[in-house]
């Protein structure tokens, strides 16, 4: 389960990474075409403002709840090793083992 929650945690944090980069290019594109005239660009750049503030808004939005998320599995991750000291020894045992066991193969 906890490798399931990484593997999101890992691929929210790339979506969001690319998401800011996408963010970053949309503001270099509006600054290059600040100087271009029409109603027609000038419209289209409004538009794009727009959009671009409410994207930063929601990113944003989506960082608090990432980082909530984190610390919530964190600290259930936390409660279940110290109600359950043996087991979490056992399951890190037996992943060490696998881990050491692939690693032997090589």
């Amino acid at each position: 389960m906890s490798s399931d929650l990484s593997n999101t945690e890992v691929t929210k944090q790339q979506l969001i990474s690319d998401f800011k980069v996408v963010i970053a290019d949309a503001e270099a594109l509006l600054k290059a075409t600040a100087n271009q005239g029409g109603e027609v660009v000038a419209n289209l750049r409004e538009k794009t403002e727009e959009s671009l503030a409410i994207a930063k808004e929601k990113l944003s939005e989506a960082q608090v709840v990432i980082a909530e998320k984190t610390r919530e599995a964190a600290k259930v991750t936390d409660d279940y090793v110290h109600e359950n000291p043996w087991q979490a020894v056992g399951v890190a045992a037996g992943v060490g083992l696998v881990i050491g066991l692939l690693i032997g193969r090589r």
